[in-house]
């Protein structure tokens, strides 16, 4: 039996930001108001937290779905465009969201991965986990690669 290590796939993102760099472009959003805070740039993903409280709870005083889905669209969106080269940009044509559990308080953690990076289309999975690392939201967007405005 041979000893092979798996070479690393190479990172789908073309462009290299910093956190910092991130959660500045969240300033004056829906992203800000909702306390979304991008934690981790890794290989091939994204991750970011969100809390769950009055901003992002519904009336009974569960996590939002539409909460979700915003952290689930920023998460893939930030992705999509740090894998597009110069004078391109995604935008978002679909996306869904199943919602698996019922998070009352805490932190929501949110991980996009690619699952597609193509030339006109790009295909994203957003897990969204509680602090248990419980899954609460998986959630599928598609992204259109376009000119840049």
């Amino acid at each position: 039996m041979t000893d092979r290590t798996a070479a690393a796939a190479p990172s789908p993102f073309r462009h290299h930001v910093t956190l910092e760099q991130l959660n500045a472009l969240s300033r004056d959003t829906a992203m800000e108001p909702l306390g979304i805070v991008f934690t981790e740039i890794g290989q091939d993903f994204l991750r970011a937290t969100m809390p769950v409280d009055a901003r992002t709870r519904q009336p009974y005083g569960l996590l939002h779905g539409g909460a979700s889905v915003l952290l689930a669209e920023t998460l893939g969106s930030t992705g999509g465009n740090l894998c597009v080269p110069e004078g391109r940009a995604c935008v978002g044509v679909e996306i869904n969201a199943n919602h698996l559990r019922a998070v009352r308080e805490g932190v929501v953690t949110g991980t996009a991965q690619p699952l597609h990076v193509g030339g006109r289309t790009q295909v994203w999975e957003i897990r969204i986990e509680d602090a248990a690392d419980r899954l609460v939201c998986i959630s599928r967007l598609t992204l259109a690669v376009m000119t840049a405005a």
